[in-house]
């Protein structure tokens, strides 16, 4: 009878144990508050598999890779000068493969290499007329981009033009 009763008792023990880890694997979450996992922060620690790999391009960029450029929303024209509070901006200027951009150039040279500003060149086809624009700005660094974005966002619809902390010009 007694060897029945321990026998009991342990039974009841082991059951009352299996249920309280069942009870406390079920945790219940009282609040998330989102926010960012902390394992990026973690995986420089003892991280010894991760093998880094510099993948090179399959050919070399050039200029003649990205273009044409086609800006729709900017065409050469006049542009009334505009009042902004674009503090921290570097100076910008934009131009395309035209005339009036290349007689402007000309004109602000001398401002835009004391601003050391670089040129966003957001209509040309083809890499010569790339390349005659660099003659023209001497050394300025050009970049053939799309000026979609810039010109949606400034409310711009012709170039040339200067981009500075303080506004827009011409």
């Amino acid at each position: 009878m007694r060897f029945l009763v321990v026998l009991l008792q342990i039974t009841f023990v082991t059951a009352l144990s299996f249920s309280a880890i069942s009870w406390a694997a079920e945790l219940t979450v009282v609040a998330d508050l989102g926010g960012e996992s902390t394992t990026a922060y973690f995986d420089s620690i003892n991280n010894q598999e991760v093998v880094s790999t510099i993948v090179l391009p399959s050919a070399p960029l050039s200029v003649s890779a990205m273009l044409p450029i086609n800006t729709p929303e900017l065409t050469p024209g006049k542009v009334d000068a505009m009042t902004l509070n674009l503090v921290g901006i570097s100076p910008i200027f934009i131009i395309g493969d035209d005339e009036s951009s290349r007689r402007w150039l000309t004109l602000r040279l001398n401002t835009l290499v004391q601003l050391n500003a670089v040129g966003l060149v957001v209509n040309i086809t083809r890499e010569e007329a790339f390349n005659d624009l660099k003659e023209h700005a001497e050394g300025l660094t050009l970049l053939p981009v799309s000026g979609s974005d810039l010109a949606k966002r400034l409310g711009l619809s012709h170039y040339p033009v200067l981009l500075t902390e303080k506004g827009v010009e011409q």
